[in-house]
C-alpha cells in the first residue's frame, strides 16, 4: 500500500479546513505550514499585520521577546517571522539591519515601510532593489542615543584630562604632579549636528566645554556655536580642541578630513570619530599624527570593517581603535521605536526618523 505525504503552504482560512478535511478523510499526511507567530502556531493567519526581522540572526531570539512586548503595549496585532521564505508579498514591515540576511526587496512588493535598527542608513537607502515609495526609517532609540553620548563624552574627558598620558606616567613610575584644566578652557568641534550630534552637543555644554558645531545647512542651538558650509568647516577646524566627527556616508562628506583640511586643523588637536569611517582620508590621518598636526585619535569606524589585521592603525601607539561599539540598539528600547512606528503608519500619521532618501540620511 503507498502512503502519500501532502505538503500544504498557507496561512489563511481556507487553507486550515483543507487541513482539516484531509486529515479527517485519513487520505495522507499532512504537513502545514506559513507564517508562525508565538503562542499559537496560525495566530499569525488571523493577525492584522505582518512583521519580517531581517537583522542580526543571533540577535533575533532577544529582539523577537522585546518586539512581542512593544507589540501587545502599542496595542498592536502584528505576527512576527524571522523566516525570508516564507511570502513575501505578505510582509507590511521590515525590521533591517545593513548587514543582515536581507539584501534584495524586490520580493516584497507590500512592504510599507522599512525600520533600520541603525542610526545611518546609507547601506540601504542606496539599495537599489528598494523602491523609493517605501519609507525608511533609521533607529533613534534612547539606548542608542545614550550610548553614543557616553562614548563621546568619555573620550573627550580622557583627553581633555590627558588620561593616555597619566597612565604613561604610572608604567614609568613618574610622580609629576600638576594642575588639571577646566572644561572651559577647551573648545570641542562636533561636525554633524543631526540627532545624535546634537544630543552630545548639549551634553558636552553641560559640562562647561565650550562646543562648536557644524552641519551642511544653517541650524540654531542654544549654547553651541553653529557653523555650516565650507567656510564654517574651516572656522570649526581651527578653533576645536577636540573634534568629534558625527557625519553620515554622503557624497560630501566623504574624506572631509583629508591632508588640506588637517592642515587647517588647530596643532594638537584630537580626533573622535564614531559616525562614519569614510568621512577620514586614513593614510592622512596617519601622516598628520605622525608630523605632530594631530596629537592623537580615537577610531570607532572604518573603511573596512572588521578593521584588517595588518592596518596600521593597531600598532600606532596614538591611536585607540574601538570595533564599532559607539552606539548600538538596546532591543528594549528599540522595539518600542518600531512599535511606535508601525502604528504611526497604520494610522496614517507620519514616521519618526524618516530618512531623506535623496540626501541618504
Amino acid at each position: 500500500m503507498c502512503e502519500y505525504v501532502t505538503l500544504i503552504v498557507g496561512d489563511g482560512l481556507n487553507t486550515l479546513l483543507i487541513a482539516l478535511l484531509l486529515k479527517s478523510l485519513v487520505i495522507s499526511h499532512v504537513v502545514l505550514t506559513g507564517l508562525f507567530h508565538v503562542g499559537h502556531p496560525l495566530s499569525a493567519s488571523t493577525a492584522r499585520i505582518r512583521a519580517l526581522y531581517a537583522g542580526y540572526p543571533d540577535r533575533y531570539p532577544e529582539y523577537k521577546i522585546c518586539l512581542e512586548e512593544a507589540f501587545q503595549e502599542y496595542k498592536l496585532d502584528v505576527a512576527l517571522t524571522d523566516d525570508l521564505k516564507f511570502y513575501p508579498s505578505r510582509v507590511d514591515y521590515i525590521i533591517y539591519s545593513p548587514r543582515g540576511p536581507l539584501q534584495d526587496f524586490s520580493p516584497y512588493i507590500n512592504a510599507k515601510a522599512i525600520f533600520n535598527l541603525q542610526a545611518g542608513a546609507d547601506d540601504v537607502a542606496k539599495n537599489p532593489t528598494l523602491p523609493p515609495s517605501v519609507p525608511l526609517a533609521r533607529m533613534v532609540d534612547p539606548g542608542l542615543r545614550e550610548g553614543m553620548v557616553e562614548y563621546v563624552v568619555g573620550h573627550v574627558l580622557r583627553y581633555h584630562l590627558s588620561m593616555d598620558q597619566l597612565w604613561e606616567k604610572k608604567n614609568a613610575r613618574e610622580w609629576q604632579p600638576r594642575g588639571m584644566p577646566l572644561a572651559r578652557q577647551k573648545t570641542v568641534g562636533i561636525l554633524g549636528l543631526g540627532e545624535l550630534g546634537s544630543c552630545c552637543a548639549n551634553a558636552l555644554v553641560g559640562l562647561n566645554f565650550p562646543v562648536i558645531g557644524w552641519s551642511r545647512s544653517m541650524k540654531q542651538m542654544e549654547g553651541i556655536r553653529c557653523c555650516h558650509g565650507p567656510d564654517g568647516l574651516i572656522s570649526v577646524l581651527r578653533a576645536s580642541d577636540v573634534l568629534v566627527l558625527l557625519l553620515p556616508n554622503t557624497k560630501e562628506t566623504y574624506h572631509i578630513l583629508n591632508r588640506d583640511n588637517f592642515k587647517q586643523c588647530k596643532k594638537g588637536v584630537y580626533i573622535i570619530n564614531a559616525g562614519r569611517g569614510s568621512s577620514i582620508a586614513e593614510d592622512d590621518l596617519l601622516e598628520a599624527i605622525n608630523d605632530g598636526t594631530i596629537s592623537g585619535a580615537t577610531l570607532d569606524v572604518f573603511q573596512t570593517e572588521p578593521l584588517p589585521r595588518n592596518h596600521p592603525f593597531w600598532r600606532h601607539p596614538q591611536v585607540l581603535v574601538t570595533p564599532h561599539i559607539a552606539a548600538k540598539s538596546r532591543p528594549n528600547s528599540a522595539s518600542k521605536v518600531i512599535a511606535e512606528n508601525i502604528k504611526r503608519a497604520e494610522s496614517k500619521r507620519p514616521l519618526l526618523y524618516l530618512v531623506d532618501r535623496a540626501a541618504g540620511y
